[in-house]
C-alpha cells in the first residue's frame, strides 16, 4: 500500500470514530449518566452543609 492509500484509510477510520462519538454523546441511554454527573456538584453541598453548621454550633458553643 502507498502512503496515500494508508492516510486516506486512516482519515476514513478517525472521520468514523467521531461520528460513533457524537452518536453516542447524544444517544438517549447515555443521557441519564450525564444527567446524573451534571448533578455531582449539589449532591456534595447537600453533604457539607450539615457538617459545616456542626462546625458553626460547637465553635459558638465554646466562646
Amino acid at each position: 500500500m502507498d502512503p496515500v492509500t494508508v492516510n486516506i484509510i486512516w482519515t476514513v477510520a478517525i472521520f468514523v470514530i467521531f461520528i460513533a462519538i457524537v452518536v453516542w454523546a447524544f444517544s438517549k441511554r447515555a443521557k441519564k449518566g450525564f444527567d446524573e454527573a451534571a448533578n455531582l456538584v449539589f449532591d456534595d453541598e447537600k453533604q457539607i452543609k450539615p457538617e459545616a453548621n456542626l462546625k458553626k454550633r460547637e465553635s459558638s458553643n465554646n466562646e
